[in-house]
């Protein structure tokens, strides 16, 4: 598995990546509106160059926020590797505090982060009502007729270096 950070990957590559499996580059939630082609992030390509797996995160001054995480290849350790990444860079960054938002039906997700040490520790309800006002493109139901309505925020805390 090679993992090469997002600026080494051609700016269309990552353009066509995120239009693909988001419908634009564009992410709205209720942190703010990312575009995401332009995040700091890491990807994991396969033999022949294609993205089989990106995450993409920002820096605060007190933590660290995934934004997106994407793995085109269930239970191969894509997510996991590319996560894990994201921790030892915000460990780096003197960040022990990392956080991300997910929506209510997102339940693949939800079993995932919390797998990996991560907590829920918001609701915001009716959220993505708002994110759809910036991106219209947000589903209304998902593809297992959950309605999207819910952001959940999720927290692991982090223990420092010494």
């Amino acid at each position: 598995m090679k993992i090469v950070k997002s600026h080494q990957i051609p700016a269309t590559k990552q353009n066509d990546f995120f239009v693909e499996h988001w419908g634009s580059p564009k992410m709205a939630i209720s942190t703010g509106v990312y575009h995401i082609d332009k995040l700091n992030g890491y990807a994991v390509l396969n033999e022949v160059g294609d993205i089989r797996g990106y995450i993409t995160y920002v820096m605060h001054e007190d933590r660290c926020e995934v934004i997106s995480l994407d793995s085109l290849d269930e239970n191969q350790g894509i997510g996991s590797a590319l996560l894990a990444k994201v921790e030892e860079t915000a460990k780096r960054a003197k960040r022990n505090q990392i956080q991300l938002i997910t929506t209510n039906d997102n339940l693949h997700a939800l079993l995932f982060y919390q797998k990996k040490g991560y907590q829920i520790i918001r609701i915001i309800p009716d959220a993505v009502a708002k994110a759809r006002v910036l991106k219209p493109s947000i589903p209304l139901i998902s593809e297992q007729g959950i309605p999207i309505r819910d952001e959940l925020l999720l927290q692991k805390i982090m223990v420092p270096n010494s």
